[in-house]
């Protein structure tokens, strides 16, 4: 397929196509990206490219949708049986946690701390299968847990609950 005819359809279609898709899903840009993939991996240019250009973007931005959603409810699920970490009705003042705050000071931690803070909480990895994951040891993992931990009591101002029982 010749390239340069399908730069001038993408110039043409693009913008249009991308307005199209979003009606389905939030990926449009990325719905777009992959219909013109799939057009120039065609061996000859569709009969009228532009109505099989937004055919194929609809189904892509309907599976698109469908995925997003089922990704919603799985975290969703996941989230309603995940154990809270923060004594809720502790923080600075007697305050609730707000979470963008504990957001914020999560994201704030370095990298190798909110690691271990995330897979051992959220995934329920045990710092045996966090040193396997990482390439570190069990006691590198809780040693970078605990001060992550305690980083985030002390900018949240907030005790964190005990979390030595691995949901698994």
């Amino acid at each position: 397929m010749d390239p340069e005819w399908i730069t001038r359809l993408l110039d043409r279609r693009a913008a249009a196509l991308a307005l199209y898709a979003r009606q389905f899903c939030d990926d449009a840009e990325d719905v777009v990206q992959e219909a013109f993939l799939k057009l120039s991996g065609l061996e000859r240019p569709p009969d009228d490219p532009a109505s099989w250009l937004f055919r194929v973007a609809r189904n892509l931005a309907i599976d698109a949708a469908r995925a997003a959603g089922r990704r919603r409810r799985h975290e969703s699920r996941a989230a309603a049986r995940a154990v809270e970490w923060f004594d809720p009705s502790v923080g600075s003042g007697g305050n609730e946690i707000d979470p963008e705050e504990a957001g914020r000071a999560l994201a704030e931690l370095p990298v190798e701390q909110r690691e271990v803070v995330v897979a051992h909480l959220w995934g329920g990895l045990t710092f045996e299968q966090i040193a396997e994951v990482s390439g570190g040891s069990s006691s590198t993992a809780h040693r970078l847990y605990a001060r992550g931990l305690e980083t985030l009591r002390q900018r949240l101002g907030a005790p964190c609950r005990e979390t030595r029982r691995n949901p698994n």
